[in-house]
C-alpha cells in the first residue's frame, strides 16, 4: 500500500505543478530592475510601464523615441472597450484619428514572442494582407485591457503596464468617450518620459 501511495503523492504532485521549482524571487526582481522604465503622462494620470529585453529592437526604438521626445503631444487616438487603447501617432498632434498609412511609413521587424495579457503592450501594425511578415509601426502602440491571447503570434507584444494603479488609468482612459470610430471626443494627449528623470 504504501508504495502506491506514494507514486500517487508523487502523480499528483506533477499534475498540479508542485514539482516545480519555485520562481527566484531575487532573481526576478533583478532581471526586472535591468528593464528600461518610463512614465506615460495623460488627462487621467500616469502610467508606469516598463519594456522587455528580449525584444531589443522594440525596446531600443521606443527608448530613442522618448529620448527624443517624440510621444510628447501625441495621443491615445483609438479606444476599444475591453480590447485596447492605441497610441503614439505623431499625426494625432494635429488631428485626432490619423490615416491608417501611417502605420506603414516606417516599420521594425517582428519579435513576437510575449503573450497578450491584460496590460501588456504591444506594437501595432498593418493587416497581413499588405504585411506578411508582421513588422511594426515604428511608433504606434497599444495596451491590452484584458487578456487578449487571440491577437497572440501575431504582434510583437514588448513591455507591461507595472502596477494596478497605472492599470487604473489606462482603465479610465479606455471609458472616455469616444465617436463611431473609436476616437475620443477628448483628446487624450500624452506626454513620455523616462522613470528615473
Amino acid at each position: 500500500m504504501k508504495p502506491l501511495l506514494m507514486v500517487l503523492l508523487a502523480s499528483s504532485a506533477m499534475l498540479f505543478g508542485c514539482a516545480k521549482p519555485s520562481v527566484n524571487r531575487a532573481t526576478a526582481d533583478s532581471l526586472s530592475a535591468k528593464r528600461p522604465k518610463f512614465i506615460i503622462e495623460t488627462p487621467k494620470g500616469e502610467i508606469a510601464i516598463e519594456l522587455f529585453e528580449d525584444t531589443p529592437i522594440h525596446t531600443e526604438n521606443f527608448s530613442k523615441l522618448v529620448d527624443k521626445k517624440f510621444y510628447d503631444g501625441t495621443s491615445f487616438w483609438r479606444l476599444v472597450p475591453g480590447l485596447l487603447i492605441q497610441g503614439g501617432d505623431p499625426d494625432t498632434r494635429e488631428k485626432p484619428m490619423p490615416e491608417l498609412d501611417s502605420l506603414g511609413k516606417k516599420t521594425l521587424p517582428a519579435e513576437i514572442k510575449h503573450s497578450h495579457f491584460r496590460g501588456t503592450i504591444g506594437a501595432a501594425r498593418k493587416d497581413d494582407d499588405v504585411n506578411p511578415k508582421r513588422e511594426s509601426s515604428s511608433c504606434q502602440f497599444y495596451i491590452n485591457l484584458n487578456d487578449n491571447r487571440f491577437l497572440d503570434g501575431s504582434y510583437t507584444v514588448f513591455g507591461r503596464v507595472m502596477d494596478s494603479v497605472s492599470m487604473d488609468v489606462v482603465d479610465r482612459i479606455s471609458k472616455t468617450p469616444r465617436d463611431g470610430q473609436n476616437v475620443p471626443t477628448v483628446r487624450q494627449w500624452m506626454r513620455i518620459r523616462r522613470a528615473d528623470e
